[in-house]
């Protein structure tokens, strides 16, 4: 039996489940696989928290729409969290715990008993404070429990027609601003349209505005790099990006690699 029938199959003895949907292929292969065991007793979940681009929520729209399930959005601010405001090593604890709340209330008025995501075996080998939270509120991860690496789930999702299958990797615009440095809705609204502007002026995919109290750090996949240097490309991004209200922009000569923000303090 393949990974994905497996993957399938997994849902059989259960009677409904809630999926919390991002806008990213991890999610969205569980999403699959549920509907095709549950069809109509599945049911996707993705919660517009105000700290998640609208890119990404238009990709979760697409996800369901291509799969032909039910999505739930829940409408909420995570700006209202104090603790994750203050933007502390637990944020991703605190943006998780307080998702999963929401997920476990809207289960029970579901009267639904299971609630997946998407983390994969990749995910496990980095600091991920908001799996243990997830973890904490019962919810399971299916791609875990079968075994599926990210490149396992990419080959998968594309041999069923998800668009989503080489989608770049994505975090919460939060994780652009670095410890200790406070959350606003003002530096999320810049952060996003400053990564809209890189992305629009180099077509590349794969790209961070590191928000460094106002300094906007770029980051893209290291072979990428010359691109940005070429001198009207990053004066052109330079000038957009402090029309925004960033003070300075700069390149990071080491290029992006996932959960760097982690070890960022200054």
């Amino acid at each position: 039996m393949t990974k994905l029938k497996n993957l399938i199959e997994w849902f059989e003895d259960k009677n409904g489940v809630l999926i919390a949907l991002s806008g990213g292929v991890d999610s969205a292969l569980v999403a699959y696989a549920a509907y095709q065991k549950l069809g109509s007793f599945a049911l996707a979940v993705t919660a517009d928290y105000k700290t998640l681009s609208q890119d990404e929520l238009t990709t979760a729209k697409q996800v369901c729409s291509e799969i032909g399930i039910t999505q739930i959005l829940l409408d909420y601010d995570e700006l209202e969290n104090k603790e994750f405001v203050k933007n502390d090593s637990k944020r991703c604890f605190y943006c998780r715990q307080e998702l999963g709340i929401r997920l476990k209330n809207l289960a029970n008025q579901r009267k639904i008993d299971l609630i997946v995501d998407g983390t994969n075996l990749d995910d496990l080998g980095d600091y991920r404070p908001g799996i243990e939270a997830l973890k904490q509120n019962g919810i399971r991860s299916p791609l875990v429990e079968n075994n599926f690496t990210k490149n396992e789930i990419r080959e998968t999702a594309k041999s069923v027609g998800l668009s989503v299958y080489d989608k770049p990797s994505n975090s919460c615009l939060a994780s652009r601003i670095p410890w200790g440095q406070r959350i606003t809705s003002e530096r999320l609204l810049r952060i996003e349209y400053g990564e809209k502007i890189v992305k629009q002026t180099t077509k590349l995919d794969q790209v961070r505005v590191r928000d460094l109290q106002g300094m906007a750090k770029l980051e893209v996949e290291k072979e990428k790099i010359p691109l940005l240097k070429d001198v009207a490309i990053f004066e052109e991004i330079s000038k957009k990006l402090k029309l925004i209200g960033f003070s300075q922009v700069i390149i990071d000569p080491e290029g992006y690699r996932p959960g760097k923000i982690n070890v960022i303090a200054d």
